[in-house]
């Protein structure tokens, strides 16, 4: 099986593809406002030698992050997966962020307890995108918007230790994280409907 990863979330595509076996490979694009123009060209080749047919599901960024950005990735994964009828997984964009620092915790002593990750990303008006996940990247924190005030007041009055992380760019990095968080849910059943996965802007009113 062979699952393709697609974040356009931030200001670059970034594209994986796995089968979670011997076959793993990703890649970006800085492109900008051009990723309307150019998601599909470079699914297209990014896919090769595979076919769409070989995948079993896909994962989407959705969100929270660049508004038009987001929408597309969002809308192109919907679109694929209904016309292909395989599961999408909508992952948020923090998780994947808090995914790539996962690996390095896993290798920590196991006498020494593993600190939660609280992710910060710049949102519009100066506020912050912030959420906390435990060692295990479940979410103790939900991905949310708030002032910078109120985001230090959070990470302050945190009851447990916990390591920040700055998120200021290249997010389509992140890709292959997107696929592991859907293939750990996939691997205990999941199987959610593409109408299942809607963007999460992070701003109101949008």
């Amino acid at each position: 099986m062979y699952a393709l990863g697609i974040h356009t979330a931030g200001s670059d595509l970034g594209l994986a593809l796995s089968n979670f076996d011997d076959s793993t490979r990703s890649q970006t694009w800085a492109l900008g406002r051009e990723i309307s123009t150019h998601l599909h060209l470079h699914l297209a080749e990014f896919l090769q030698p595979q076919t769409w047919s070989d995948l079993s599901f896909l994962a989407v960024a959705k969100g929270p992050g660049s508004f038009t950005g987001t929408r597309i990735g969002v809308v192109a994964a919907r679109v694929l997966a209904q016309q292909l009828d395989i599961p999408l997984f909508g992952i948020s964009t923090l998780a994947a962020i808090a995914y790539t620092h996962f690996p390095a915790q896993g290798n920590a002593p196991s006498r020494e307890p593993m600190p939660d990750l609280a992710v910060q990303m710049l949102a519009q008006r100066g506020e912050v995108h912030g959420a906390v996940y435990s060692p295990q990247l479940k979410p103790l924190l939900k991905d949310t918007v708030l002032s910078q005030a109120q985001w230090q007041q959070t990470l302050d009055s945190w009851p447990r230790p916990y390591q920040l992380i700055v998120a200021e760019g290249g997010l389509g990095s992140t890709a292959p994280a997107l696929l592991e968080l859907a293939y750990r849910d996939w691997q205990q059943g999941d199987r959610p409907n593409w109408s299942e996965v809607l963007p999460f802007y992070g701003q109101s009113p949008v």
